[in-house]
């Protein structure tokens, strides 16, 4: 059985803010392990100000999503109708699903879990009669990041400044 395949999607809830936060955390320490201090910072997810409110909130005002590879959470994604208010991103003008968080547990890097949950967000973005799905992410270290959303189907729209974090926003058709 590949990988793909054991990849299970299921809908997230208040119940599951525990695991995600482990997931931010540990991606914030695998980051910082290979010097990346630029895209999350050093201080883990769960002690930042705001950190454990935030994922509570993803958990109930947004619609959160969790990928479990056999039976265990590996992954998550939180859609929203539109982006963060916190950023300087415009709204798309049109209706649109906008992703909140992607996150993966990084004890299962490579197998497919973020992939299997972007294709997750833009099958529930085409059934709910929505046109555009759209995510932004950091645009540092070589673009790596915006490279993996691309091989997931979006195209690179605008790039911003969040202070001094560079941003780009990504775009899908999924009608």
């Amino acid at each position: 059985m590949s990988d793909s395949t054991r990849i299970r999607i299921r809908p997230g809830g208040p119940d599951d803010a525990v695991d995600i936060l482990g997931m931010l955390d540990s991606a914030v320490a695998w980051m910082n392990a290979r010097g990346n201090t630029e895209q999350w910072g050093t201080t883990p997810y769960s002690q930042r100000p705001g950190g454990v409110a935030r994922v509570e909130r993803y958990t109930t005002e947004n619609v959160p999503y969790v990928a479990e590879l056999d039976g265990v959470p590996a992954g998550a994604l939180v859609l929203d109708s539109g982006p963060s208010p916190q950023m300087p991103i415009a709204p798309a003008g049109e209706p649109e699903r906008y992703v909140r968080l992607l996150v993966s547990d990084r004890r299962y890097a490579g197998l497919g879990v973020g992939a299997a949950l972007l294709a997750h967000a833009a099958e529930e973005t085409r059934r709910a009669g929505v046109e555009l799905l759209r995510v932004d992410c950091w645009a540092g270290g070589g673009g790596a990041l915006v490279a993996f959303y691309e091989r997931n189907g979006f195209a690179p729209t605008e790039r911003f400044l969040s202070g001094d974090w560079p941003g780009q926003v990504l775009a899908r058709r999924v009608g």
